[in-house]
């Protein structure tokens, strides 16, 4: 129960920064080009402005599927730490 806890506390969280930071990565390339970055479309544009979009609106069930994941994980460790099987003598 311990270890399927950690799996599910660490690497969804693990998962998530990667995402992110790659997702960053691509805006930032974009910007340092001059252009806009097209968060629908996931492309540069260097002809129009573009609103900013937060990863959760253009992700949500990746992002709170993760998340949910994480928690869970918590709960089993929190299981797999307090409530062990008992030794009959």
């Amino acid at each position: 129960m311990l270890r399927i806890g950690l799996i599910l506390l660490i690497l969804p969280s693990v998962a998530l920064m990667v995402l992110f930071y790659v997702d960053q990565s691509a805006v930032e390339a974009c910007l340092d080009q001059g252009g806009s970055y097209n968060y629908d479309l996931a492309e540069c544009d260097l002809e129009q402005e573009h609103p900013f979009k937060p990863l959760l609106v253009r992700h949500p069930l990746v992002v709170n599927g993760g998340m949910l994941l994480s928690v869970v994980g918590v709960f089993m460790c929190m299981k797999g730490l307090l409530w062990r099987p008992r030794k009959e003598a």
